[in-house]
């Protein structure tokens, strides 16, 4: 339980919080421990701790690092059940950690998962110190510690670096407690903000993957993009070399979260091709498409042709450019051992130039049976379920509570939608929890792109 001294109006409240996790990132690891300790810059007000079951695995070097194991944290509440409780202890007071933004950002991602939008002052006792105390080679918690005489005991974990982390705010306060308070007027600026654009509605942006829209003062959309972190994203188009046209236009942003990467990327492909924005023209792709087409020669070998997109023929695989088909080509040769004259790659007027050196198993010359040589042209087709007709991926949703499923039909996309990450449901019936898009030929690159990189969950239908 949280016993709270209550501070004057006029007083300013220091929340000095330190967390432990699964991973480094918010979007893929979890908290295992939170602690805060509530400071006045003298004197300690209240303090909080818990382990936190993360609901993921605590990987071995995370345990050798923190002492958390997953026995330790398997009874613990979830973030969720402490999300309530944590958030009123955290309001109203300025969030203050060592390396603010990893604690920070992490915070932000759970709360939001939970419906609370997090949104505090933040101080950060490196920067503070490299102020107070310069000349340091390392400012890392356990260097300044030891150089100040602040002893850590239990260090990695929460509450442990956490006290060690009061103790050395509280010497920068005692130093000079204007370095805080110049630090927090610099922090709560708003100098990258375009003019038209509050505090409050970029606070609003959520720190998770998605497309975002840019709308001027007629509430046209004039430009579409996609991020893995909104907020982040965008601030980054006003910061550094940003363009000063958009700034001045842009009047309002929305948002539509997709859970991922991959599902933002198509969004956005989708929405590009539906509103055409003005800012992304040097995005529009061309008209014309170029195509992977199959065919089998007199001996019974399949071969490759590369050509443009016709209607009358449909062709296994569709590309912005005749290099990039031929790229796939040569992708297929290289991984799967294709004979690069079938392939369509050499002329050699013979034998291939692979033979010779082992690269080619002899299709070229008859040396391998078309059978064997066409399982593997085959089994190349099947990897990115082209010669399936539809093929359902499975991906993140918005929260834990739900999954996204995209349905390609002969790879490109055909309809999308968030499903409960316990709804059973047979792939031949998930079009009727999906919504229907129009086919967009860009979607199908994106599919290829993520194939090629990443393990997506598919099922073939």
């Amino acid at each position: 339980m949280i016993n709270r001294r209550l501070a004057l109006p006029s007083e300013m409240v220091f929340a000095i919080v330190d967390i432990e996790t699964t991973g480094g990132t918010a979007q893929r690891g979890g908290i295992t421990e939170v602690a805060v300790i509530v400071h006045d810059g003298k004197q300690i007000l209240d303090t909080f701790q818990t382990l936190v079951n993360p609901q993921r695995f605590v990987p071995g070097f995370i345990t050798g690092l923190t002492g958390i194991d997953n026995e330790m944290v398997q009874d613990a509440p979830t973030f969720a059940e402490i999300a309530e409780e944590l958030y009123s202890l955290l309001e109203d007071k300025v969030f203050v950690a060592h390396n603010v933004n990893f604690d920070y950002n992490f915070l932000h991602y759970e709360f939001g998962k939970v419906g609370l939008t997090f949104r505090r002052p933040k101080l950060c006792t490196v920067r503070l110190s490299r102020k107070a105390f310069p000349g340091h080679t390392s400012y890392s918690l356990g260097r300044l510690c030891e150089s100040r005489g602040i002893r850590i005991k239990d260090r990695h974990r929460a509450y442990g670096d956490a006290a060690a982390t009061a103790i050395l705010f509280e010497q920068i306060f005692a130093l000079d407690s204007s370095i805080i308070d110049s630090s927090l007027k610099r922090n709560s600026g708003e100098a990258f903000l375009p003019p038209h654009i509050n505090k409050e509605k970029f606070d609003g942006l959520p720190q998770r993957p998605g497309v975002y829209y840019f709308f001027n003062k007629s509430n046209e959309v004039v430009y579409v993009g996609k991020a893995i972190n909104i907020q982040s994203r965008f601030k980054g188009h006003f910061t550094g070399k940003s363009r000063n046209d958009l700034k001045s236009e842009i009047h309002d942003v929305s948002y539509t979260e997709t859970g991922s990467e991959f599902l933002a990327l198509l969004l956005e492909a989708l929405e590009i091709k539906r509103l055409w924005p003005k800012y992304n023209r040097a995005q529009k792709w061309p008209s014309q498409s170029w195509g992977i087409y199959k065919y089998e020669d007199g001996n019974g070998y399949l071969r490759f042709q590369v050509g443009k997109v016709q209607k009358a023929v449909k062709p296994l695989m569709t590309f912005f450019s005749h290099a990039e088909a031929w790229a796939e080509v040569q992708n297929g040769v290289r991984t799967f051992g294709f004979c690069p004259k079938l392939a369509g790659i050499q002329k050699s007027p013979q034998e291939c130039y692979d033979y010779p050196i082992g690269k080619c198993e002899g299709a070229c010359i008859g040396k391998e049976m078309p059978d064997a040589y066409n399982l593997r042209i085959n089994n190349w087709l099947n990897q990115f379920g082209l010669e399936s007709k539809q093929l359902l991926i499975k991906s993140a949703g918005r929260t834990l509570d739900e999954k996204a499923a995209i349905l390609f039909d002969n790879g490109v996309l055909k309809a999308y939608g968030f499903i409960d990450q316990d709804l059973e449901v047979h792939p031949e019936g998930i079009m009727d929890y999906l919504t229907p898009v129009k086919p967009v030929l860009e979607t199908g690159l994106i599919l290829r792109s993520f194939l090629s990189r990443e393990k997506l969950d598919m099922t073939l239908i």
